[in-house]
This record gives C-alpha cells, sequence and structure tokens, in this order.
C-alpha cells in the first residue's frame, strides 16, 4: 500500500517519472515536466491525465496537425499509430497509462 501526493511530486529532469504500479504488462507512471517532449508514436494505446497544470497536446489525425488545450482532470487517449507530442505550459504532473517499456 501506498500514497502518492501528486501535486507535490518533481523529478529531477524534465519528463521524471515515478512508477506508481505495473500490472499485467501496464505501467502507470506518475510525470512531471516543464519542457515538451518530441514528437512519437507508441507502440500500444495510452492513457494521459492531466493532473496538475495545463499541456498543449499536439497530434495528427488524417495527415492533420490538431491541438488541444488540457488542464487539470483532463483525459487524452492515444489509440495505436497516433502521433503526438505534449508541451506543457509551465509546470505540470502527468499520469500516463501504456504498456510496459513503450516510448
Amino acid at each position: 500500500m501506498e500514497i502518492t501526493k501528486s501535486k507535490h511530486f518533481t523529478a529531477d529532469r524534465a519528463w521524471g517519472a515515478k512508477t506508481i504500479a505495473t500490472m499485467n504488462g501496464i505501467t502507470t507512471r506518475l510525470h512531471w515536466t516543464d519542457t515538451p517532449y518530441q514528437w512519437h508514436i507508441n507502440d500500444g494505446e495510452e492513457v494521459f491525465v492531466v493532473l496538475d497544470g495545463s499541456v498543449k497536446m499536439l497530434y495528427r489525425q488524417n495527415g492533420q496537425e490538431q491541438a488541444e488545450i488540457l488542464e487539470a482532470g483532463d483525459i487524452f487517449f492515444a489509440s495505436i499509430g497516433t502521433e503526438h507530442v505534449a508541451h506543457p505550459i509551465g509546470e505540470a504532473r502527468i499520469l500516463v497509462v501504456e504498456k510496459a517499456g513503450s516510448v
């Protein structure tokens, strides 16, 4: 049993993470960041939950670049093959659920 106070979590580098759980090949990780990630396509599905802060999520759908501002409590689901990149607006804390070892 463990309790994590996400609003107080920080990492020593952008996108640093704490693994909350690994269950049946799926990881749940808490990330802290203040800089953008990189454009990528996961090798599985991804659930991206903004816990604190705001994130501009850019993604490509049908060859068109789209953007959406995600606030605390908002959830982004990336299906297999969804190219995307997260740009935090200031500091953000994000819960990511994905296949273990995914990019």
